[in-house]
């Protein structure tokens, strides 16, 4: 067994035990709060045939990029001589690269054939893994999806549009007054509205006719427009918070361009989720989105179907989707600095007019914020049957696929030093736009690997 060259972690790098010459299904899924990772393994091809619990056309490719929040059905083939090959994750860093507020360290498991061989002294590390700035390989991984659109999974892409939305996601700053002095906070906004957390549920608001929890005035389209992804003359930054959301009829088809602003020079990528949903994603580019000549583009045949998808740095993403699920509804970046500074909105999707089209009611007991959670953080080795409970096919449906010989849940995580409770209540306190504590390492299935140097944030394989 190979062991960590660092003290602060005392188990091993995880180790994935393998047949040669069979097919494994690794259900990848990153859950780490405030990294996209790039994803490879030495020597092997990943073959994508899933994400977000969606089948996409088969994509053969040596890397992966995921956001937080996503999953990724993928297949390997064990046919290389057997031995011990890297799996490796690192961030894909799209902030500004004067910025070094990002975990520059790549974590590693193994790969590990069973046979009778000699072990080498160290796995051999997978080329193919793209450099944290490498701003073309995570658009070219995306751009690449296909929905399965066959007849047994079809891509049901809405033709017509009855309802159209351009939102901008951008950094911005709110302005109070402290102590007589008028201070400005990092913030973020949508159509540059930080969203307030509201006093109640606006669930319950909404179900119960309560007023003065929200507003119904989400805007479809920003106060201005301006060249979006430019360095000068941008518009002023300073922002309000507000509880606003947006209501929709029952069986409205969507379409939402996301657009990404350079606002206060601190573009990113902004992976966005919709609870409730999944999208098609029509279409991707850079730059400022063209309202003739980019919907040309859009592919309505076959576009993947998320629920989570990156807002390209200085570009845009363009979704499309039919409200057909009644209740409230979260939008928020996957990013969890970006949401805790007001990177969400709420969609209220109405009822359908029949029974089976409606919101239901609460339940008789509704346990109030004041009481205990039953919610519990569950130790990672029982993390794999909660996973794989939610991600096998539905029952009486097989994979569109030749069946794997085995399925393995590979968790992308971060490993903080301290108490990560701790440390976000204190970067929340801070007036800075890094705010957010960087992990010490990242991890695969619980470990950072053989290159993690946990305490202080190097890395000696960059």
């Amino acid at each position: 067994m190979i062991t960590m060259f660092v003290s602060c972690v005392a188990e091993p790098a995880y180790s994935l035990v393998v047949d040669y010459g069979k097919t494994y299904l690794l259900r990848i899924v990153n859950a780490v709060m405030n990294s996209e990772l790039f994803f490879a393994i030495s020597e092997h091809n990943l073959t994508v045939v899933g994400t977000d619990g969606t089948y996409t056309k088969p994509l053969v490719t040596n890397y992966l990029m995921i956001t937080p929040g996503q999953t990724m059905d993928v297949l390997i083939t064990t046919n290389q001589t057997p031995s011990y090959y890297y799996m490796a994750i690192r961030q894909f860093v799209t902030i500004d690269p004067s910025i070094p507020d990002f975990t520059n360290m790549t974590a590693t498991a193994i790969l590990q054939y069973r046979g009778n061989y000699t072990p080498p002294a160290s796995p051999s590390l997978p080329t193919t893994l793209p450099t944290f700035y490498q701003l073309d390989a995570g658009y070219n991984f995306t751009s690449k999806l296909r929905s399965l659109a066959s007849p047994e999974h079809p891509a049901n892409v809405p033709q017509n549009v009855t309802t159209r939305m351009f939102i901008t996601a951008s950094i911005n700053l709110v302005s109070y007054t402290f102590e007589g002095i008028i201070v400005n906070h990092i913030a973020s906004t949508l159509n540059n509205i930080s969203f307030m957390d509201p006093s109640s549920s606006i669930l319950d608001a909404y179900y119960r006719h309560i007023s003065g929890v929200y507003t119904t005035d989400f805007p479809d389209d920003p106060p201005s427009f301006f060249d979006f992804t430019g360095e000068d003359d941008l518009p002023s930054a300073i922002t309000k918070p507000a509880t606003k959301v947006k209501v929709l009829n029952y069986n409205e088809t969507l379409e939402i361009v996301f657009q990404g602003t350079n606002l206060l020079l601190s573009a990113e990528d902004h992976p966005v989720h919709l609870h409730g949903f999944t999208f098609f994603v029509v279409g991707m580019g850079f730059g400022n989105f063209d309202p003739v000549a980019d919907p040309k583009g859009y592919n309505l045949v076959d576009p993947p179907e998320q629920n989570t998808v990156r807002v390209p740095k200085n570009g845009w993403v363009a979704i499309r989707l039919r409200v057909d699920n009644p209740g409230v509804w979260l939008w928020h970046c996957h990013l969890d600095r970006h949401f805790t500074w007001g990177m969400a909105t709420v969609f209220i999707v109405k009822d359908g007019g029949t029974p089976e089209t409606s919101l239901l009611p609460p339940p008789d007991y509704m346990p109030p914020c004041t009481t205990p959670s039953p919610i519990r953080l569950e130790d990672f080795n029982d993390a794999d049957g909660v996973v794989n409970t939610i991600i096998l096919p539905a029952e009486g449906t097989t994979y569109p696929y030749p069946k794997p010989d085995a399925e393995e849940v590979i968790v992308l995580a971060s490993w903080f030093e301290g108490d990560v409770n701790l440390l976000v209540q204190e970067a929340l306190l801070q007036n800075s736009t890094s705010s957010t504590p960087v992990s010490d390492a990242y991890t695969i299935n619980g470990q950072p690997g053989d290159f993690a140097a946990c305490s202080n944030g190097t890395s000696t394989y960059n």
